[in-house]
């Protein structure tokens, strides 16, 4: 399945294909570029194919879960003090999703959506710590009557696009799909220190089903 968030660079490229393609064709009379050209177009739709796929996912049950919202390698936990939404002593949980990764992202937990903030910025390459504070990016914050949880979709250095459908008073269900990054991010889970965590640096995660941490 392909993803909504993808639709239109999809229809873009079926288009080039297409085009380029039946140009080639009239155009051109050397046999090999013939082929050449339209395998190259063709393998381009391909890996478009590839990235905006957005199969299903099984979430786990229990209002005490906080679920990965993406897929990819756990790059950084650190313990802070967040102001901006928990305001209280937080552990974050940094994923770098690479161009080959799932980009869909998912809810971590179910509840209000209390909080939506977004930040223009720089593309600075996502591995960086500091990507976290002057990349563009969205802060979002989720709440229910046990848990308070912000997480944040960073643009990446060949990211240049970031899409989240959400807005402040909507209902978050955890494993639910809510946006994606395009081309290659990261994203940021702060939850209360309070909370046990379920994973090491250097984990992978799987977004909608990997339990991130559980709330005590």
């Amino acid at each position: 399945m392909i993803t909504k968030y993808g639709y239109d660079v999809v229809g873009v490229v079926v288009l080039i294909v297409l085009i380029g393609s039946l140009a080639t064709w009239l155009t051109l009379d050397a046999r090999l570029l013939r082929w050449l050209i339209p395998g190259v177009l063709l393998a381009i739709l391909l890996f478009t194919l590839y990235f905006f796929r957005d199969p299903d996912r099984s979430t786990p049950a229990g209002d005490n879960l906080v679920i990965a919202p993406a897929d990819g390698e756990v790059i950084l936990i650190r313990d802070l003090h967040d102001n901006e939404y928990l305001h209280a002593d937080a552990v974050q949980v940094s994923i770098f999703m690479s161009p080959l990764n799932v980009h869909v992202n998912r809810f971590p937990i179910s509840g209000r959506v209390g909080y939506f903030r977004y930040f223009p910025g720089e593309y600075l390459v996502a591995y960086e710590e500091k990507s976290s504070l002057r990349n563009e990016r969205t802060h979002i914050g989720v709440e229910n009557q046990r848990v308070k949880v912000l997480f944040k979709q960073v643009a990446g250095f060949v990211a240049r696009r970031i899409v989240a459908d959400v807005k402040e008073g909507d209902t978050a269900v955890a494993g639910g799909r809510f946006g994606m990054i395009r081309f290659g991010s990261r994203v940021d889970v702060l939850v209360p220190r309070s909370a046990a965590l379920s994973l090491k640096q250097g984990d992978r995660t799987v977004a909608g089903e990997t339990v991130l941490a559980v709330v005590r």
